[in-house]
């Protein structure tokens, strides 16, 4: 049997939502990694550090006593974020950054940035108190083709916002593009950037063809094979400015399949040997625990974690679905059978 042990990882991009879906799918995430930076997107969104704290809490309350998962929180920027509440967040050991979301531009971000310029002076704080930024980098405009808004976001903001503030460490989250990966590889060393499974293993045709998969939509979407092969060429390189960030996101059944379904792919229950799946198949899999183990954590300046993960090679089949008090969340792969599983953790 073929098995690869690795320093536990961490997920530097997971939405774990409330109540009894984030019991439900949080323990899936703190078998397979140590820390994940949660989403603030809830309804309302965690604004404040109070809100931050308690949310936590939540969270904490949730966690397999066997695990010793620990969640690091984000609060949600808004066109009223106060640089007082930078100041704050900056001394809250529990909060690691401010997320932005271009207002519609995903599942609840209509409470989001309108105006990114109109909060340059808060991007000021955040550099002076080394609080990161953690972006999700598309335009909501009309004007622009959903498949070419990423690039857009770059050209039209993420530019500036990098040369107006050297300084300020940003992620720009989920990347999904050729044009992300030579931004970033481009950049200094205080931009980085998440790479989600679904984006290192899919094109659009996973999507598309032969009907709508609605558990494949995602945003940002999925897009052409050369930006898929450009991400799986970053993630594979050893650059330590790429790593792991799942985007797990889960959403009922019965939200995902009709005629608007939501966005987001449900990768936790399988996250780990997603990545795994994704190495291998570019010959790299002596590469994954740099990108899953140790570069999000040295980006972050957060101690390595110590204890190790082993996935072994052998089959197993992904199940239909999950219960949650009735209703189902449908993972990624539904009933696929992939090739490496968790063997143990230690």
């Amino acid at each position: 049997m073929k098995t690869l042990t690795l320093t536990k990882p961490d997920d530097w991009h997971l939405h774990l939502r409330t109540g009894a879906v984030l019991n439900a799918v949080l323990p899936h995430t703190a078998h397979r990694f140590a820390r994940a930076v949660i989403m603030p997107n809830l309804k309302p969104p965690v604004t404040t550090i109070a809100q931050a704290l308690d949310y936590r809490a939540e969270i904490l309350n949730a966690v397999p006593a066997d695990t010793g998962f620990t969640p690091l929180m984000t609060l949600y920027l808004t066109q009223t974020t106060t640089l007082a509440t930078v100041r704050q967040a900056a001394e809250c050991e529990h909060v690691l950054g401010f997320k932005l979301y271009p207002a519609g531009a995903t599942t609840n971000s209509d409470a989001g940035v309108n105006d990114i310029r109109a909060l340059y002076p808060v991007f000021e704080e955040m550099q002076t108190y080394d609080v990161p930024l953690l972006i999700h980098g598309e335009v909501n405009d009309e004007r622009y083709d959903i498949f070419d808004r990423e690039r857009v976001f770059i050209e039209h903001y993420l530019q500036d916002i990098s040369v107006q503030f050297p300084s300020l460490r940003i992620v720009l989250e989920h990347v999904t593009t050729e044009d992300a990966v030579a931004f970033v590889e481009a950049s200094s060393s205080t931009i980085a950037a998440t790479i989600t499974p679904q984006h290192l293993l899919f094109n659009r045709n996973a999507m598309l063809v032969g009907g709508i998969k609605p558990h494949f939509y995602c945003l940002p979407v999925l897009k052409r094979e050369h930006h898929r092969q450009a991400l799986l060429k970053a993630a594979t390189s050893g650059n330590a400015r790429f790593f792991l960030g799942t985007d797990s996101a889960p959403h009922f059944t019965h939200l995902k399949e009709t005629s608007c379904g939501c966005a987001g792919c449900f990768s936790a229950p399988l996250a780990l040997e997603l990545y795994a799946e994704a190495f291998e198949q570019a010959n790299a899999l002596d590469k994954l625990e740099g990108f899953a183990s140790f570069f999000g954590a040295d980006f972050y300046r957060l101690p390595r974690n110590q204890t190790a993960i082993t996935l072994s090679k052998r089959e197993w089949q992904v199940p239909d679905a999950y219960d949650v008090a009735g209703r189902t969340l449908t993972p990624l792969l539904a009933g696929q059978v992939l090739n490496w599983r968790i063997e143990s953790l230690s």
